[in-house]
């Protein structure tokens, strides 16, 4: 089999915040909008475990006050990793397709893109909507027989990864450690490097895109 058949029985899947984006930009917005600081509640009993991070987000986001002018401003800061442009062209060149999996939210992620000059790949977030100053959210991607997980990712990676497709995951945060664990080869920063070297499991440490980019560019194929 040639490489760039072999490349085509892989896929890559990229978490958001604070792997594509250079920081938690939902938890900055929840943190800056919010009339009090109910939500920091809920973060801490998500982190606990003793609720899923459907309840949490469902709490937090009641709290927020945001008009869609004030929103599309804070989103007009948001940057990205330079690199992650760099990286979908290079799986693109190879064959290889690109999945965004978020806990965050389709208006968000797709305007973030766009502001950032990039044409998203394939994503599969949460939804919202804004009415009367208040974010609604909703939550397509949730699996009750998983977990209480606002999108469970973990099923989203299996649905885009098929029987006999690699998967290949990069991610950072606590919402990554259940789908990350059913990828052949996992990008690990922050809290989900941690995880993985706790745990004894196989992964690549990394502080940005750019270490991905490099260990890519160094083999010259995935």
């Amino acid at each position: 089999m040639s490489d760039k058949n072999a490349a085509r029985r892989r896929v890559v899947f990229f978490d958001f915040d604070n792997t594509i984006t250079t920081r938690d930009v939902l938890d900055d917005l929840i943190g800056r909008f919010s009339g009090d600081d109910k939500w920091m509640e809920f973060e801490k009993k998500w982190k606990k475990g003793e609720i899923g991070s459907m309840e949490c987000l469902k709490g937090q986001m009641k709290g927020v006050r945001i008009t869609k002018s004030a929103l599309d401003r804070y989103l007009s800061t948001i940057k990205i990793d330079p690199y992650f442009k760099k990286l979908v062209k290079f799986f693109h060149s190879h064959g290889i397709k690109s999945v965004i999996l978020s806990d965050n939210f389709d208006y968000i992620l797709n305007t973030i893109l766009s502001n950032n000059g990039i044409g998203a790949p394939e994503i599969f977030s949460n939804r919202i909507s804004l009415r009367g100053g208040r974010l609604i959210p909703a939550f397509p991607y949730s699996n009750k027989d998983c977990g209480d997980c606002a999108h469970c990712k973990k099923t989203s990676l299996e649905a885009n990864a098929a029987e006999g497709v690699r998967s290949v995951y990069i991610g950072d945060g606590l919402s990554d450690v259940c789908a990350s664990g059913g990828a052949d080869t996992v990008f690990a920063k922050d809290y989900l490097k941690s995880y993985f070297k706790e745990k004894g499991l196989p992964h690549i440490p990394i502080k940005n895109l750019k270490d991905v980019y490099e260990y890519f560019l160094e083999r010259r194929r995935i």
